[in-house]
């Protein structure tokens, strides 16, 4: 009877991530093999993030890159090397903005050390993206994070640049890029809150949000608030980083939403979010309503830790989180 109602239960959980396939994950999946894998990656983790919240950012962005592009399969930690030069971690989305690389690395390291072989990367990025979460949240988003997931072997940098979405995307194209990957408009909208910690750097808005003839709903002491922190034409040599919620900036909270409505956001991706009538109602309710965004958070986030997993002879369980076995 408790297997018929464990393999229930899992029936229900595949079902609500039907369109990117459950794939066999399932939450404490190394509880007889690694049993103390997720209080290792939290402890390295809180060393990190406790240190720097800005690398809890990192983490928390990691798995979006990481899932957008090859699925959720540790493709974007790849080094280069001679036979692939250009991997997914040196693509403009990623390079030089993308941080938190050696805290998987430590991670891992610690990982192996008590359990060799059989922790795959991937399910260490997801594990350290949800503890930077809990965190960063002062430990109200606690996401019970499924895994089983397999180390990729492909990593490319011009697939980054096709699946991941840019922060020039208007509404339509949001909504598509997601939708691409299984996820609906209400994940697109609640994921999106993500925006609330981390740094930008000026060349992601400045050009299409504060130049004279951008066409921006930018609230005006807010554009010339940034004016003063960014060049007027950014580039690799003077392209300083400002933070993207300037009201909570290290916390993972809500504010995000009241920042969009109050049209303090950098990106014309966040400001898309008031273009039509059913997102604009979201992110309202994601403001005003306490708790509300937090709950969707967590679902949201595993249902995206889910995209085109890796399992059986599709990928492998690195031994070195930075190149193929």
């Amino acid at each position: 009877m408790a297997t018929y109602s464990f393999r229930l239960a899992m029936a229900v959980t595949c079902a609500l991530v039907l369109a990117t396939g459950c794939q066999g994950l399932q939450v404490g999946y190394y509880s007889k093999t690694c049993p103390r894998v997720e209080y290792i990656v939290r402890d390295e983790v809180k060393k990190f993030v406790y240190k720097n919240a800005g690398i809890g950012a990192g983490l928390i962005r990691m798995i979006f890159h990481d899932c957008f592009v090859q699925g959720c399969d540790g493709s974007v930690l790849l080094d280069p090397t001679p036979a692939n030069p250009q991997p997914e971690k040196l693509s403009p989305p990623n390079n030089p903005s993308l941080r938190g690389f050696e805290v998987i690395d430590a991670a891992k390291d610690a990982v192996e050390k008590a359990c060799p072989g059989v922790v795959s990367c991937a399910d260490i990025v997801a594990f350290a993206a949800r503890d930077a979460a809990y965190f960063l949240s002062r430990f109200r988003v606690k996401i019970d994070m499924p895994a089983g997931r397999l180390d990729g072997r492909v990593s490319n940098a011009s697939e980054a640049l096709d699946f991941l979405p840019p922060p020039v995307f208007n509404i339509t194209e949001l909504v598509g890029s997601f939708a691409a990957k299984g996820l609906g408009v209400e994940d697109m909208v609640v994921l999106s809150g993500a925006h609330t910690v981390g740094r930008s750097h000026c060349s992601s808005f400045v050009p299409n949000r504060l130049a004279a003839t951008a066409a921006s709903d930018i609230n005006a002491g807010f554009a010339n608030f940034l004016r003063r922190q960014c060049p007027a034409n950014p580039n690799p040599a003077n392209d300083p980083t400002v933070n993207q919620d300037f009201v909570t900036p290290n916390a993972f909270d809500n504010q995000y939403y009241r920042n969009v409505l109050a049209h303090k956001v950098l990106f014309t991706s966040d400001a898309a979010l008031l273009t039509t009538q059913a997102t604009a109602k979201m992110v309202k309710d994601n403001a005003n309503v306490p708790g509300l965004w937090e709950g969707k958070f967590k679902k949201a986030f595993v249902k995206m830790s889910q995209i085109e997993v890796k399992t059986g002879n599709q990928g492998e369980i690195r031994k070195n989180c930075r190149v193929v076995n």
